[in-house]
């Protein structure tokens, strides 16, 4: 029971749900760079949300199923057709033996997601079967796939009930985005002008972007580290400023410390988002409080409870 990949793309991975509690020993969490958008494919073929699924990064991806069995696209738009017909994104989708799905290239955002049934079959290694390519483990024999890969898919739960995403539950992928973002433990290391430039700059993504992180470029800060800062614990959402002046947001699979002053925190409600950073995008981080954080990611939880009840362990 298969699924053939015929054109893997830019960067297609298998991702799974994170590898937790293992900060301390070196070992980022890892998994999708967008856990909602997987989240919306897995609950749509039955699976549970952090299913292993394909995350295909920018230019999109091409499968031939070799089994009967059902599947849903979310995250970053693009054209998609199964044997040359167009079908949606968000809605579950019936493949047949023989069956080639093509995923294009993403129009806005960065990452698609595609779920099967049952999950794809993947290296588990440290509690988690996402791929974690820096180190060479997880997923597909911890790398990238390539044409011609064979996927396993796991046993199904029975044929899902075929639904559409309601409209209200579709996230909006943009070429702007505005996160909110909490200041860091080492803010004080920014002068006053450039405390203010930090949340008052419309930042584009450069091109040193991936799931390490994403350069912003814009208005230069004006940091006084003098680069000898002890190396200190850093998670997904931390912005660094580097003694050049450019900051840094790091993304799911960055390193567990760092030594760059930490400026800035992306709020856990909008880390998410994140994944669907691509190089020329707009961004403006928007300022909260600890505690507007807590409230705001409160409120989110309540928000998509409604569609997806176990979102509380997704963002």
């Amino acid at each position: 029971m298969s699924v053939r990949i015929i054109r893997a793309g830019l960067q297609t991975t298998i991702q799974a749900g994170p590898r937790v509690g293992l900060r301390h020993l070196g070992v980022p969490a890892s998994g999708p760079a967008d856990p909602l958008s997987m989240a919306l494919a897995n609950r749509l073929v039955g699976n549970s949300l952090l299913a292993p699924a394909l995350e295909a990064t920018l230019t999109g991806v091409d499968l031939r199923f070799e089994i009967a069995t059902w599947f849903a696209i979310s995250g970053a738009p693009s054209s998609v057709d199964l044997n040359g017909s167009a079908i949606d994104f968000l809605v579950t989708c019936r493949a047949n033996p023989g069956d080639e799905l093509h995923v294009g290239s993403a129009t806005a955002g960065a990452r698609a997601y595609v779920a099967v049934a049952g999950g794809f079959v993947a290296d588990e290694i440290l509690g988690s079967a996402s791929t974690y390519l820096p180190a060479g483990f997880g997923g597909y024999q911890g790398r990238t796939l390539e044409d011609n890969d064979e996927l396993d898919v796991g046993p199904g739960n029975g044929d899902p009930v075929a639904e559409s995403t309601p409209a209200e539950f579709r996230p909006p992928i943009s070429r702007s985005w505005a996160l909110r973002a909490c200041t860091g433990a080492d803010i004080a290391l920014l002068d006053g002008d450039s405390k203010e430039r930090l949340f008052n700059t419309n930042f584009t993504i450069g091109n040193r972007a991936d799931r390490m992180g994403l350069q912003l470029d814009g208005r230069k800060l004006a940091v006084a580290s003098g680069g000898r800062l002890p190396s200190a614990p850093v998670f997904p959402g931390c912005i660094q400023c580097p003694e050049n002046g450019v900051p840094f947001v790091l993304s799911v699979d960055a390193q567990t410390t760092g030594g760059y002053p930490r400026v800035a925190q992306i709020a856990r409600a909008d880390r998410h988002l994140l994944g669907q950073l691509r190089p020329g995008a707009h961004l403006r981080l928007l300022r909260r409080s600890p505690t507007q954080a807590i409230d705001e990611l409160h409120e989110k939880h309540a928000y998509w409870r409604a569609w997806l009840p176990g979102v509380a362990a997704v963002i």
